[in-house]
């Protein structure tokens, strides 16, 4: 049987932490691999040298675009696996008008987010932060009373309902917890078959004991969350974005934050990284992590599903999360 043509752009020192033994084998019994020899991701030059022989190509963070010239030297391309959520940085008009098929890895890619959002719902509730940082000055617990909470009972609001969040609102099924949904894309009915009440922006703000961001970004979403929204929220709320920095006014957030009246665990900001004199650097009430919310040092669950949707391409079986110009008004 002869084999397909595939190339792997993402640079050789990202091969450790992006595929697995079990990915190259599996690419090994359907195809004929092409690598870039470089240590980084691709660089337009080097994508104009590696296509040409190329039937697919598997991406990832970095590689450049395939635009118009790229996709005119890869006269064999049809088909792009990219290990990684959004494509769009990644895709051209001249890809969409060859007809290319492309596939993203933000299905897996949406587990580790959604962990981690669980993670910072638990630490967040019970104040893990604030109460270290009062130990570490020599505090404990000097009342029997203390303001650390529990998930149960509470009322969580998921604002989107992409890959990440549908996978919180699962995750959030083993607690005891009402889910409140806000996204316009998604019908009540919907909602409920996923375990959550579909409600306005506004109404989630004022109801929710947790706010976790979800929602992509673009033109109708940028700065969702602005000083009129922001001052909906509970006093002693907990805000998580591991999203998009721009979701929120930033300047409106510090405001708010800068008031003491809700903690917020912050994955990414507007911009990345944040000025290095940013209040939110320093804010008690603020966690701020370096957009380390996804897959870090074990991200290979992407490269066996790249692996997957293009052995699946060939076979000529149904995708697992193609993307197409079509999805782009509700996705990032």
């Amino acid at each position: 049987m002869q084999k397909n043509t595939i190339a792997i752009t993402i640079g050789q020192d990202n091969y450790q932490r992006m595929f697995n033994q079990t990915a190259w084998q599996a690419l090994d019994a359907f195809a004929n691999v092409i690598h870039h020899p470089g240590p980084d991701p691709a660089t337009k030059s080097d994508l104009l040298a590696l296509l040409p022989a190329a039937d697919a190509c598997i991406t990832s963070w970095g590689v450049a675009p395939l635009d118009a010239d790229v996709l005119a030297a890869a006269p064999k391309l049809q088909a792009m696996a990219h290990m990684g959520g959004s494509v769009k940085r990644f895709v051209s008009d001249a890809l969409w008008e060859r007809g290319v098929h492309v596939t993203s890895a933000g299905k897996i890619l949406a587990v580790d987010v959604a962990e981690t959002t669980l993670g910072l719902m638990i630490v967040g509730m019970k104040k893990v932060w604030p109460l270290a940082q009062h130990v570490r000055t020599g505090g404990w617990r000097e009342t029997d009373w203390w303001p650390a909470r529990e998930l149960v009972h509470k009322q969580i609001g998921i604002i989107g309902a992409s890959n990440v969040g549908r996978h919180v609102i699962k995750l959030l099924q083993a607690f005891d917890v009402t889910i409140l949904l806000y996204d316009p894309f998604v019908s009540a009915e919907e909602a409920t078959r996923m375990g959550a009440q579909k409600v306005g922006l506004e109404a989630l703000l004022e109801r929710a004991d947790v706010v976790s961001l979800h929602a992509p970004l673009k033109a109708d979403t940028h700065h969702l969350l602005d000083a009129e929204r922001l001052a909906l929220m509970k006093d002693d709320a907990l805000l998580i974005n591991t999203a998009r920095g721009a979701l929120i006014d930033e300047p409106a957030l510090i405001a708010e934050l800068q008031k003491g009246r809700f903690f917020a665990f912050l994955d990414v900001s507007d911009p990345e990284p944040p000025a290095p004199d940013s209040p939110l650097r320093r804010l008690e009430n603020v966690v701020l992590t370096p957009h380390s919310a996804g897959c870090i040092e074990d991200c290979s669950r992407m490269g066996e599903l790249a692996v997957e949707e293009l052995r699946r391409f060939f076979a000529g079986e149904p995708p697992i999360y193609q993307i197409t110009p079509a999805m782009f008004q509700r996705i990032g």
